[in-house]
């Protein structure tokens, strides 16, 4: 089973394949999305990481709050993406 995580506070200039190789020290990586603004292209600063289970509660323990490209990052389990209304 895999979980799904948050990352936030990256630094622009941080790379997929970076955040990749940080978490796959705690187990399986199955994907990494770096999120970017949809007019401009520039990233947001924030991902997600899909990732085994038991690999995804030792990542945000090692992970969550420590320094990522100069930055401190924040690590935690995603919440479900509430639906919003169309205009």
């Amino acid at each position: 089973m895999s979980k799904n995580l948050y990352v936030g506070n990256l630094s622009w200039t941080c790379t997929e394949d970076e955040v990749r190789t940080a978490f796959e020290a705690y187990g399986e990586v199955t994907s990494v999305k770096l999120i970017e603004d949809r007019e401009t292209g520039r990233p947001r600063g924030f991902g997600f990481i899909e990732m085994d289970d038991s690999g995804a509660r030792q990542a945000i323990e090692a992970l969550d709050g420590t320094d990522f490209g100069g930055r401190n990052i924040k690590v935690n389990e995603a919440k479900a993406r509430e639906e919003r209304p169309r205009w």
